[in-house]
């Protein structure tokens, strides 16, 4: 199964990115590293600068139909600059209304906001999105790893680099059920 990672070209938390990356690499699936523009895109561990991971694909030419699941990667940056990209914003709704499965850890549910598609869900990031959360609709719960599921969809999510393995072990389950 294809598993899109979303991220600008820069601002990206390296571990949130290389962690669930290596969980998917051993889950034996493939993940898709998709960015705003070709390249490769600048991580950083805090605010120092980290290492560079090339683009596969960029994302006006994806589509969520190609992808199994949707991880969101933190990071204050990445997510901000995420969320004033229209085609990025689209790309993360697709998700929504296909029904397939998006991961979002840390500051990354700042682009599930601007897709509007926390409305009515309860999830958990960093603790400086909860007011965004709530005045987006959603409802904040300070956990390592909440599952919201709604309808056909299914949304899971974590606070902070600590929750990574509680992250993808959640993640992992719910993407491969959601093959099933």
């Amino acid at each position: 199964m294809r598993i899109a990672f979303l991220m600008a070209p820069a601002g990206v938390e390296q571990v949130e990115l290389t962690e669930p990356w290596q969980a998917v690499q051993d889950a034996g699936d493939e993940p898709v590293l998709i960015s705003t523009k070709p390249g490769r895109v600048q991580a950083f561990q805090g605010l120092d600068k980290g290492d560079t991971f090339p683009v596969d694909e960029i994302v006006s030419d994806v589509s969520a139909g190609s992808f199994g699941g949707l991880v969101l990667p933190g990071g204050v940056a990445n997510p901000d600059f995420l969320r004033m990209d229209r085609q990025a914003v689209s790309f993360v709704s697709d998700f929504f209304s296909q029904g397939r499965p998006v991961a979002s850890i840390c500051h990354g549910p700042w682009t599930l906001v601007e897709a509007d598609a926390v409305r009515g869900r309860t999830l958990t990031s960093w603790p400086s999105l909860r007011t965004d959360i709530k005045n987006a609709g959603g409802t904040w719960v300070d956990e390592e790893v909440h599952i919201c599921e709604q309808g056909n969809n299914v949304l899971i999510t974590s606070r902070k680099p600590a929750d990574l393995p509680a992250f993808c072990e959640a993640f992992l389950r719910e993407f491969g059920r959601a093959m099933v």
